[in-house]
């Protein structure tokens, strides 16, 4: 691969000498582009990275700065807490080939499974509730855990009408017993908040029902999300949690912060594949000309503007990077990355707080539902067992780290009033802290004090705060009606362009790193077949679908071809 002021073409190989290896450029380091240079790179490619910041990109852990004392390491932030469920099957399968010292499965073997989740009520008792699965082991409850876990049951039952919670349970129903067709184009067109009817509903459906569940489950706003998206990721977790086309718990984390446990592995192995990276250089434009990418150009760490080229372009950037650099030939060669232009993104960060007492929380995920901020969270360090948290990192008197997403960044918050975007960082940080405590202090029990907040670090990539025009560098593509039909493929008009990334349309339909995996073995796939390559082509699980079902929804097939509602469906 050629780099310079001036891309030169490589020279003519002599008559009868050995055919050299195929270049490619993957442009991007988080998973899409790491996972591509992985199946690339064992398949015989020259494959150089190009990474405009750091290795991960949105999966990456990162260090504090000027948070380590003695001979620890920095204290560990995150763009957000890593979740990897068992409907995942792709991305499992390349941890399972990511060697990791001790571990017979590699860096899948650094996985471990929460034992419970709670849905954390402000002003009342919350919902805690075990994750059950063989060979784990469940949560020791006090009296008292049981007492209050009973009195939040009893009063969630209480609170929601029996006809609620059977009309909810009969949406559910429609959307499982739905043929495809009516999913893709029906659902797809249908807001979640409106296919459940939410807004005709009590509060605590709205909290629990049509809220929570979309929050917990894809990260997304019920207003807005189409019905095909929470639908079929709810499918799939309901499934997982009765051990169907599970490949393990329906709730994973790393056993340690995420570049330890398996972003550096990873690029270590690739380095002994023989793939190389260039970290810092940023991609600018994708040239064009007769059909093809003619060279791209980019920005090295120094900031000047140099040419690659490449026989073939792996593009791994998030959408709203990579379709900066798209001109607008590119977009009449191939439509489907004009369609782009309609996908739309969002913000959803993460901020840790460091704690010098490790806090009385649900053993896992707990979700607070009525925080204006939509805040998720988890305690990590009690599911680090290989780390002692004060020992390793910091300056020893942080104990532990409460990884906090925020989800909404358009809503007033509690303290001032303001939303998260018009806040400071330093305002940001304490309104998560007072709606944190509204949620977990309210029923007489302290799990959060100010006396034992150690420090906080909120992400980077969230600049401007405060100001008329804030910027997030790692938004998150979000799933309103409609995106569906907008999603590229990971293969191009454009010969030697191949589109990787969570935004390119897969099986799995939401931005993960799931989809970021598969989107990349299927970029690589089109390119082995453009290539004329013999190799095997990578393997792309799709999620799994129950046999049992697949009757109703050919039943459905016929009555929607028919103009007919589902069977089920009572309106």
């Amino acid at each position: 691969m050629g780099v310079g002021a001036g891309a030169l073409p490589a020279a003519a190989a002599a008559p009868g000498a050995p055919r050299a290896r195929q270049s490619v450029a993957v442009l991007g380091g988080g998973v899409a582009g790491l996972t591509a240079a992985h199946e690339l790179a064992e398949r015989g490619f020259a494959v150089t990275v190009y990474e405009r910041r750091a290795l991960g990109g949105k999966a990456r852990s990162m260090d504090v700065p000027q948070s380590a004392k003695g001979n620890r390491k920095p204290l560990p932030g995150e763009h957000g807490f890593r979740f990897i469920p068992g409907i995942y099957h792709n991305l499992p399968d390349t941890m399972r080939r990511i060697p990791f010292p001790g571990n017979a499965n590699g860096v899948w073997d650094n996985l471990v499974a929460p034992r419970e989740m709670s849905f954390a009520r402000t002003g009342r008792e919350d919902i805690r509730m075990p994750i059950p699965w063989p060979g784990s082991e469940p949560e020791k409850l006090t009296p008292d855990d049981i007492a209050r876990a009973l009195t939040a049951l009893l009063d969630t039952a209480f609170h929601l009408p029996a006809h609620e919670v059977a009309y909810f349970v009969n949406r559910a129903l429609v959307f499982l017993t739905s043929c495809d067709e009516r999913r893709d184009d029906d659902w797809e067109a249908t807001p979640w908040w409106e296919f459940v009817r939410a807004e005709r509903m009590s509060k605590d459906y709205q909290r629990i029902l049509a809220i929570g569940v979309t929050r917990n489950i894809v990260a997304t706003k019920a207003e807005e999300a189409s019905t095909r998206t929470v639908g079929t990721l709810g499918e799939a977790f309901v499934f997982n949690a009765l051990g169907q086309g599970a490949d393990g718990p329906p709730d994973r984390l790393l056993n340690a912060p995420t570049n330890e446990a398996w972003i550096d592995p990873w690029v270590t192995h690739l380095k002994s594949l023989g793939v190389e990276f260039r970290i810092g250089w940023t991609v600018r434009e994708l040239a064009f000309g007769g059909g093809r990418i003619t060279r791209t150009v980019v920005e090295d760490p120094g900031g000047v503007r140099r040419d690659i080229t490449a026989d073939h372009y792996v593009q791994a950037m998030p959408v709203e990077h990579a379709r900066r650099t798209w001109s607008a030939a590119m977009k009449a060669a191939d439509p489907q990355l004009a369609r782009c232009d309609k996908l739309q993104t969002d913000w959803m960060t993460g901020i840790q707080f460091y704690l010098t007492e490790r806090p009385p929380l649900v053993k896992g995920h707990f979700n607070c539902i009525d925080s204006p901020w939509s805040l998720t969270g988890i305690a990590q360090a009690g599911h680090w067992p290989g780390r002692d948290f004060p020992a390793d990192y910091g300056d020893g008197v942080a104990v532990d780290c409460l990884s906090v997403d925020i989800s909404e960044w358009d809503k007033p918050g509690i303290l001032y009033g303001k939303t998260a975007k018009q806040c400071t960082r330093d305002e940001v940080a304490k309104e998560v802290w007072a709606q944190l405590k509204a949620a977990l202090n309210d029923t007489g029990k302290t799990v959060l004090s100010d006396g034992k907040l150690h420090s906080w670090f909120l992400d980077p990539g969230v600049d401007g705060l405060g100001t008329p025009h804030p910027t997030n560098e790692d938004e998150l593509l979000i799933h309103p009606v409609g995106t569906l039909h907008n999603r590229p493929s990971a293969a191009t008009r454009i010969p030697n362009l191949f589109l990787s990334g969570d935004y390119v349309s897969v099986d799995i339909d939401l931005a993960t790193m799931e989809g970021a995996n598969a989107s990349a073995r299927a970029a690589v796939n089109a390119l082995l077949e453009q290539a004329g390559s013999d190799q095997k082509p990578c393997t792309i699980k799709p999620m799994f679908r129950a046999p049992a079902i697949e009757l109703a929804k050919r039943h459905d097939r016929t009555r929607y071809r028919l103009g007919l509602r589902n069977a089920l469906d009572l309106g």
